[in-house]
């Protein structure tokens, strides 16, 4: 089955403040989205250098997460989960497992994943009510992260999670904590520190080996499990982590005209990834029904893993 999605309307989803007595401080998205000016912790979205009692944690995971992501680690990586003969399981069962885990790369939000999942699930549900491969797609997007789970290994999470970047080229100053790419051997490789590295120019991201975790290991098993997602529901899948591309601008020189088509949908997606964490909680039982029936459409009923 093939889906197809018209381009989304950038300018129809830009940010502007709320009207009338709104907070000044908050943005909104045209229809109707608030984005709040802090996080759970009452600092700035994504700011690295807060205090809070997460930072020494974060600033840790990256440390190690820079000087082990080689270009040989990710491609033994691809290789071995790509064979998906792990287990056999629904994308339910797969949300249930994420119960167990807190994400220690991310600065704005220390829940339960469920919890994550089903508030950008949501929140694209009130803005794009026509668009339900977008609202399964914010519901799946980080169930990668199973691989922290025994079942999978239980990778360490600097393998598992946080922002993504290309490997086998240089890397990007923009990348969160770039000093410690100093400390990876790859930095000091002439075949992969140069701007193209073991690339060319416009090959496209699906050739571009990207830093192993969960964002490449949801994509194999929804690609390799034949789900009916449209491309850009894959492309927001495998790359909603490579904040350097779709937050700074970064590596655009290795995209293909494709790629460009469907960075549009992952712009729109990030707001709601990063902007609906909060501590507030959805009923899953009430909104279950509405996602297992997506599930059901796009999706077959059990999966390899």
């Amino acid at each position: 089955m093939t889906i197809t999605i018209e381009q989304p309307q950038l300018d129809a989803v830009a940010e502007r403040k709320v009207p009338g007595g709104g907070d000044p401080a908050e943005l909104v998205l045209d229809a109707g989205f608030v984005v709040p000016d802090a996080n759970a912790f009452g600092n700035t979205f994504r700011d690295y250098d807060a205090e809070s009692e997460r930072k020494q944690t974060v600033e840790e995971f990256y440390r190690v997460n820079h000087v082990r992501q080689t270009h040989e680690f990710v491609a033994r990586m691809r290789a071995e989960y790509g064979r998906l003969d792990k287990t056999e399981m629904g994308i339910w069962e797969c949300i249930e497992l994420l119960n167990e885990f807190i994400d220690d790369s991310d600065p704005d939000l220390d829940m339960p994943q469920i919890e994550h999942l089903l508030q950008t699930a949501e929140a694209i549900r009130k803005d794009y009510p026509d668009e339900d491969w977008l609202h399964l797609t914010g519901l799946i997007h980080d169930l990668g992260k199973v691989l922290l789970h025994p079942s999978f290994g239980e990778l360490p999470q600097w393998a598992v999670v946080g922002d993504t970047f290309p490997v086998g080229c240089a890397y990007d100053e923009c990348n969160v904590h770039f000093k410690y790419f100093k400390e990876n051997p790859d930095y000091h490789n002439p075949k992969l520190n140069t701007k193209l590295g073991v690339y060319s120019e416009g090959c496209g991201l699906n050739k571009v080996l990207m830093s192993w975790g969960h964002d490449d290991y949801m994509y194999l098993v929804a690609k390799e499990n034949k789900c009916t997602l449209p491309s850009a529901g894959l492309f927001i899948i495998r790359y909603h982590s490579f904040y350097p591309l779709h937050k700074h601008g970064a590596y655009t020189h290795l995209m293909d005209d494709e790629d460009k088509e469907n960075l549009k949908w992952l712009h729109v997606f990030n707001k709601y990834d990063l902007y609906s964490k909060s501590n507030s909680r959805i009923d899953v039982e009430e909104v279950k029904p509405y996602y297992m029936s997506l599930i059901d459409k796009y999706f077959p009923a059990k999966l390899r893993w």
